[in-house]
């Protein structure tokens, strides 16, 4: 992947990250709240995962 495409990525995913943030305290959803449904989603991420050992 050249330079900057890796760069344009890392800046959308900050963004992305950020509007999330603001999205979600604006409507009140504690951030305690987001982040057990982060680490939920990182999980099942990782569990659904299919590599053969």
């Amino acid at each position: 992947m050249p330079l900057p495409h890796f760069l344009i990525l890392i800046l959308l995913v900050i963004l992305a990250s950020g509007l999330t943030i603001w999205a979600a305290s604006s409507v009140g959803v504690p951030f305690f709240a987001l982040g057990l449904v982060a680490l939920l989603a990182a999980a099942i991420g990782h569990l659904a995962v299919h590599e053969d050992r």
